[in-house]
């Protein structure tokens, strides 16, 4: 019995694991950006530039800076699962995605992409002191797959609505690992939500 209960954990367990994996922060922002940036550019090389300036600061540096600390044990991994070492991999992750918004202003990017971008700086800046000073782990996988299902709602229309039960998904997937409970997945989709689907339109 106990061989057959762990059979059967094994499957829903991989499937959690799948999707946080591919459909993690760093996935999503990137592909979010170049989709924006390619929605509103009318340029194909300057969509890639302009996504490629986007994703850089709001994923790729982010990531890089994570992997580098796991690679030397500053954090346990990638996904900085323990709360206690979030403080230095928010705030670099927060202080790269304002520094991508600069930039992007600065070279003319469109108020689409930029919108977008300054949307997931203040969901950062409302996540980090949640996480460093209410020492509250909130889903940050969550508040990304949110925050990525509205905006694909937003910016190419209703068809998409296939992104929602995606990020439903994620978030379902952190709580089965117990990276989270249900409350800070919820606390995680609204603000990636709220961010997305109240400010990025007004924005844009």
């Amino acid at each position: 019995m106990a061989t057959s209960s762990t059979e059967r954990a094994v499957g829903p367990d991989r499937v959690a694991r799948l999707l946080t994996e591919v459909l993690s922060p760093a996935v999503l922002v990137a592909g979010i950006l170049f989709a924006v940036a390619w929605a509103s550019v009318e340029s194909p090389m300057s969509a890639l530039v302009m996504g490629v300036i986007a994703a850089a600061a709001a994923s790729f540096l982010p990531i890089a800076y994570i992997l580098y600390g796991v690679r030397r044990g500053a954090w346990t991994d990638r996904h900085v699962g323990v709360r206690a070492q979030r403080t230095l991999p928010m705030l670099v992750c927060l202080g790269s995605t304002a520094c991508g918004t600069l930039a992007l202003a600065a070279v003319g990017a469109p108020r689409d992409l930029l919108a977008l971008i300054g949307c997931m700086a203040v969901a950062l800046m409302v996540a980090t002191p949640i996480t460093l000073l209410a020492r509250w782990k909130i889903s940050i996988h969550s508040l990304v797959a949110a925050g990525t299902a509205v905006t694909f709602t937003v910016v190419f229309g209703w068809a998409l609505l296939f992104t929602w039960p995606l990020a439903g998904a994620v978030g379902w997937s952190r709580v089965h690992l117990r990276d989270h409970t249900t409350a800070q997945v919820l606390a995680g989709a609204l603000v990636g939500a709220c961010a997305t689907g109240l400010l990025y339109p007004a924005l844009r």
